[in-house]
């Protein structure tokens, strides 16, 4: 009985930090992006550099990145699927932003986010995320 609790506790608190980095990411608000990753976390983005490694090099895309976001948007996001084995997690899901004007580049894709996390001293981190986006190959 005890794993299904801690189970749903810590899926609970992923879908948390999930949703607080996705909040943070619409508010422009640099801290709370970066308030879950670990100090060791790898990012494969979209743009290049295609890998950043550490908190300090994920820190400078986000901040180089936030001005080129819409000034108000909000997310959507589907198909949320979380697994989780002791202190290793696995999450993956659709998010799309919305309230973005139509011809502004994040208003016109979704994009396919993995993130792998560990509990480290009772707090999940970020220690692998993975953001792509589909296109067509015969384009």
């Amino acid at each position: 009985m005890t794993s299904t609790i801690t189970v749903t506790r810590d899926e609970a608190q992923i879908r948390q930090l999930i949703t607080e980095q996705a909040n943070g990411i619409c508010a422009k608000n640099l801290d709370q992006i970066m308030a879950h990753y670990g100090s060791d976390a790898v990012l494969f983005d979209v743009k290049p550099p295609l890998q950043l490694k550490g908190a300090a090099a994920i820190h400078q895309m986000w901040e180089s990145s936030l001005p080129y976001m819409p000034d108000s948007s909000g997310t959507e996001m589907q198909d949320l699927s979380i697994t989780i084995s002791g202190d290793l997690a696995l999450a993956h899901w659709m998010l799309h932003y919305t309230g973005v004007a139509a011809d502004h580049p994040a208003a016109q894709m979704w994009l396919r986010i993995t993130a792998g996390y560990q509990k480290r001293q009772g707090e999940w981190q970020i220690l692998h995320e993975h953001c792509s986006i589909p296109f067509n190959p015969g384009c």
